[in-house]
């Protein structure tokens, strides 16, 4: 497994009117999370859009434990499989830093597309090089 840890601090925007992470701020967490995992592979998301690739979430899920507040710091674990395949599932965790506890659990389905076409393909040979490398160095 490929995993990757992203420290965060809650911002004031981030917070509902009961002074605690509104629900969907948690999925923009899980894309820094992601962005930052597949950065230090070596695979800004620029990179693959500029090789013609683009990355949509087909499928997002969440699950809340514990109310985050402003200024709190998290951690947003992000893993996901080395198997090379069209789609990148990637699980997560956000804890508090403080005190470890979970706050919430999430997951994201992205897929390998075509930019010109918009259409489905096989992951990209620096994608795939990555990851044989990863392998290679385990």
């Amino acid at each position: 497994m490929i995993k990757h840890t992203t420290s965060l601090r809650v911002r004031y925007a981030d917070t509902d009117k009961m002074g605690i992470v509104y629900y969907a701020k948690y999925f923009e967490y899980f894309e820094v999370a992601r962005t930052e995992m597949l950065r230090a592979l070596g695979l800004p998301y620029a990179e693959l859009e500029a090789a013609g690739f683009g990355l949509p979430v087909i499928s997002a899920a969440a699950k809340y434990f514990k109310g985050a507040k402003y200024d709190d710091a998290l951690r947003i674990t992000a893993e996901m499989d080395e198997a090379p395949s069209p789609r990148l599932n990637i699980i997560y965790r956000v804890l508090l830093d403080s005190s470890d506890e979970l706050v919430a659990e999430g997951e994201t389905t992205l897929v390998f597309v075509d930019a010109g076409t918009g259409r489905p393909t096989r992951p990209p040979k620096l994608y795939l090089d990555v990851l044989n490398n990863l392998t290679l160095s385990r």
